[in-house]
């Protein structure tokens, strides 16, 4: 978990943190909400079904759906309520009676090997309330890695959305 992302102390106790990145192609946009919204379109159909699955599953035993959440008056990405946003990070997530969870995303510059590089992490936490959290969490850890991988391949293949600004250089996006 990156320490400079909010995520890493959302929750006094979590029950999943992860967190995965992709370098940037010189130029990429560096505001974490195009980044975000262009990431979560990138979902396969496989992802979709799912999602199918899940809501299907979950609206039996009270819980929101993705198309509930969609339809929230709240400022969303995809079905993610935005809760804060920086110059460097959007956090996204839902509170739900079973779970909490957090979504950053994370566009940081490094040196790597005396080169500036941007990286996007796309970190994940989960506080769960209960043991239907808990279960909950089981069942879908395993697909949650997979499609958070996907998606970052995914993207990174469909070419990441470039800076509007002519000229912008990852170090004056670092500032």
């Amino acid at each position: 978990m990156p320490a400079d992302s909010a995520v890493a102390r959302a929750y006094g106790h979590t029950d999943l943190a992860d967190a995965w990145s992709i370098r940037l192609p010189a130029g990429a946009s560096a505001d974490p909400e195009l980044l975000a919204r262009f990431l979560f379109a990138q979902q396969g159909r496989w992802v979709a079904g799912l999602m199918r699955v899940r809501d299907a599953v979950v609206a039996r035993v009270g819980l929101k759906t993705a198309r509930q959440l969609r339809q929230n008056q709240d400022r969303r990405v995809e079905f993610f309520k935005i809760y804060d946003k920086s110059a460097r990070e959007i956090i996204l997530g839902e509170d739900d009676k079973h779970l909490d969870f957090r979504v950053s995303v994370l566009r940081r510059t490094e040196t790597v090997a005396g080169d500036l590089a941007a990286h996007l992490v796309l970190s994940t936490v989960v506080h769960c309330h209960n043991r239907l959290g808990r279960t909950y969490l089981w069942l879908i850890g395993p697909f949650h890695r997979l499609v958070v991988k996907s998606s970052l391949r995914r993207a990174a293949r469909a070419g990441w959305p470039r800076d509007p600004r002519p000229g912008r250089t990852d170090s004056a996006a670092a500032a």
